[in-house]
């Protein structure tokens, strides 16, 4: 299973950016192999517009099942539903916290968007 955790960071240790469209970094977590990749989302920090159904599509294409994040707006949240990607929101820590706390059952998938407009 591939997840990807929105990040302030590009390590694991850095706290989960609550911005999902506008976080600096995605971090995609495979759990068949146990590796945390860091992709570069800067280009969508200062977007005009459309910043998080970019990264929605990111997300998508990276192959992920499930999205961590701190809020996911609507038009990214359409984006993803449409795929099929699980998405999990309003956690605050680090991509770590957020792994754990997934790997453990304590995340619940959200039925919908619960960001709106830029963050």
């Amino acid at each position: 299973m591939k997840l990807v955790i929105s990040s302030e960071g590009p390590n694991p240790t850095d706290q989960v950016d609550p911005r999902f469209g506008r976080a600096p970094y995605l971090i995609l977590f495979d759990s068949s192999s146990e590796t945390f990749v860091a992709r570069d989302n800067s280009a969508q920090v200062e977007a005009a517009q459309g910043a998080g159904v970019q990264a929605a599509q990111d997300v998508v294409a990276l192959g992920a099942d499930a999205l961590l994040t701190g809020h996911c707006g609507p038009k990214a949240f359409e984006v993803l539903s449409a795929a099929g990607v699980k998405i999990y929101s309003g956690f605050a820590g680090t991509v770590m916290g957020a792994l754990r706390a997934w790997q453990g059952g304590e995340l619940q998938p959200i039925s919908s968007p619960d960001g709106v407009g830029r963050h």
